[in-house]
């Protein structure tokens, strides 16, 4: 299953008060595929991933969901075919994870509707995805921030949406579980073709993961594609002015940024290196 959807942007210019912080973008997410956007802090990252949910207007250009502007479309018809998952999220207090994960199912709700075995389903589904379903009757003030993250990705399951976007998934989880929080956007993206849009920090996790990457720096694509063209030495200078060598992964064959510091650097003539110690 591949989802058909196309989403993009057209000359899209993003700010807030006198700012600009994107001006002029363009791009087109591949449709089935995983795309993770990366750059250095202040880029416009979070800013573009806002735009494309349609939760910042844009001040000229357009965010663009099958041919149609985002910011023209109804919120709950959007919502059903587009969900996001924001950088730091807010939970009403008190509520447990089983009604805030159920909250995804609110787009799928028409009114007077009853609540339904599907939605049920769903649910318990995102759950055991998440490894949160014996977490389904605590509070979720009363959580970790690993843990609460992970509720945070089980109600964006549980929208069941053909894209999903994602602002940096992997915030307040330890190394294994990032990787279990990315296996499982790609279990869903093989099964389902739901095509996933992420804000990275990690270079070598986006380059593992992602089908596509874009590298943002000052506003604009500095680069984009397949993590073999994004992710070099150049690009890695340019968008975050670090030094650095690119191997591959003997794990993934994709590329592996070794960032090059001050400190604790041998020069071997075998990596290329000519920054001594």
């Amino acid at each position: 299953m591949t989802t058909t959807h196309t989403l993009a942007v057209e000359r899209l210019t993003l700010g807030y008060s006198d700012r600009v912080v994107i001006s002029s973008l363009d791009l087109v997410v591949p449709p089935g595929k995983i795309t993770a956007i990366v750059g250095a802090n202040a880029c416009g990252k979070s800013t573009l991933l806002r735009s494309m949910s349609r939760l910042l207007a844009p001040r000229a250009g357009h965010v663009l969901l099958d041919g149609k502007q985002v910011h023209r479309l109804p919120a709950k018809q959007l919502a059903r075919t587009l969900g996001l998952l924001p950088q730091s999220p807010t939970a009403p207090e008190g509520i447990t994870v089983a009604d805030l994960v159920g909250r995804g199912r609110n787009p799928h709700q028409r009114l007077l509707s009853r609540w339904s075995r599907e939605d049920d389903a769903a649910v318990a589904a995102a759950l055991d995805a998440t490894q949160t379903a014996d977490l389904a009757d605590r509070s979720v003030d009363e959580l970790s921030g690993g843990q609460r993250q992970r509720v945070w990705i089980a109600m964006a399951l549980a929208q069941q949406t053909d894209l999903l976007l994602l602002d940096e998934p992997t915030t307040f989880l330890d190394v294994s579980h990032q990787v279990e929080v990315l296996d499982l956007l790609t279990d869903l993206n093989l099964t389902r073709g739901t095509t996933i849009v992420m804000v990275l920090h990690d270079l070598n996790l986006a380059a593992r993961y992602a089908d596509h990457l874009i590298a943002l720096a000052s506003g604009r694509v500095h680069a984009a594609g397949e993590p073999a063209q994004v992710l070099t030495q150049e690009c890695v200078r340019a968008v975050f002015g670090l030094e650095s060598q690119v191997i591959i992964d003997p794990t993934s064959e994709k590329p592996l940024m070794l960032p090059i510091g001050r400190h604790h650097v041998t020069t071997r003539p075998d990596l290329g290196l000519s920054i001594g110690t």
